[in-house]
């Protein structure tokens, strides 16, 4: 059995939650707001680049894939590519309009496998591929794709609020995908059902249940944490007592996994209720699992037993959000690796 002191040991100083380190790049480079065409400011460093639009917004999103991943399973891939960017749209409470993708490969027929992938996402999901820039005559395999998407309401990562419930929502309906920490619940699905549960978020958004949210994806439950507290400004406590996980499978797994439906949310205590009732649908899990709290430290819990994860005035993650300007690069003690995950965007 793992103690909570060898998860956090291995938390800490794990690829896929270090390798968010790397948006501190954009942070220093562009700053917390640019101003858009229309002179409006747009607040950086969500899942998605919300643009003021009328009386909603437009949502703009763009992954890349990591280039391992391309050339050993390029199906998986494609179809991930589509994914993850159709999650965070959903994640900010918008629906998607549109799919562009960026691909290059060896030959013509290297690329085969990761159009298949990508177009029976497309398909899944409902959303058409309408362009992108295509090199069949590359000296290597990679692949990037940008969604556009549309909000009346938006759940941002700003907002969270001391005193509100952490709730999880996770498809657990599915299973890993090879050796990959991607917990699939979506390639098999059906496609009625993967479009209801995307749809379900922008419900949540417009009936204004939620203060603030993210999709979980590279870095997992615990990173995607981090990134939510960071950009909100507050701390947390996670009781690992409340999460839900699938039989068998490791606290060390699972809260590094990418799930393919899995979003964590900052909610009013008032409207649990309403959110379980709204999320809680073929094989989705929604539930608290945890408290934010005042402060910038992030706490985990196991049994009885609490200790504290992550400071992030002493590390900060991903240099966006309320602690912003503490400093690219600050030393924490924890161990740094090398990076082996999904290249990160700005968004």
């Amino acid at each position: 059995m793992e103690t909570l002191s060898e998860i956090i040991s291995f938390l800490q100083s794990s690829p896929s939650i270090l390798g968010k380190r790397d948006i501190q790049t954009a942070a220093a480079t562009v700053g917390q707001y640019v101003r858009g065409a229309d002179g409006s400011q747009i607040r950086i460093g969500d899942d998605c680049a919300a643009i003021p639009d009328g009386k909603g917004y437009l949502l703009f999103a763009a992954e890349g894939i990591w280039p391992q991943l391309v050339a050993r399973d390029p199906w998986f891939a494609g179809w991930c590519a589509v994914m993850v960017n159709l999650s965070d749209i959903a994640a900010m409470g918008g629906s998607a309009i549109a799919i562009v993708d960026t691909l290059w490969s060896v030959s013509v027929e290297g690329s085969q496998q990761v159009w298949a992938g990508m177009q029976a996402a497309a398909a899944a999901y409902g959303v058409p591929i309408v362009g992108g820039h295509t090199n069949c005559h590359s000296d290597y395999d990679g692949l990037a794709v940008a969604v556009l998407g549309r909000a009346e309401q938006l759940i941002t990562s700003f907002d969270a609020k001391p005193g509100e419930a952490l709730m999880m929502a996770v498809d657990m309906a599915g299973n890993y995908h090879g050796d990959y920490a991607f917990w699939d619940a979506a390639t098999a699905a059906e496609w009625g059902a993967l479009r209801s549960h995307l749809s379900k978020l922008e419900e949540l958004a417009n009936l204004e249940l939620c203060s603030a949210g993210k999709d979980i994806s590279m870095g997992g439950l615990a990173g995607t944490l981090l990134m939510l507290c960071e950009a909100s400004g507050c701390g947390a406590l996670l009781n690992l007592n409340k999460v839900p996980r699938p039989d068998g499978v490791k606290w060390t797994k699972w809260l590094t996994s990418f799930p393919s439906y899995g979003f964590l949310f900052s909610v009013p205590v008032k409207n649990v209720a309403a959110v379980e009732q709204l999320l809680v649908i073929d094989g989705v899990v929604c539930q608290m699992v945890g408290e934010v709290r005042l402060g910038t430290s992030v706490a985990l819990q196991l049994g009885d037993e609490q200790r504290l994860f992550w400071d992030l005035v002493q590390s900060p993650l991903t240099g966006f959000g309320a602690s912003a300007g503490i400093g690219f690069g600050a030393d924490s003690g924890f161990v740094e690796t090398d990076l082996g995950g999904h290249s990160l965007c700005l968004a």
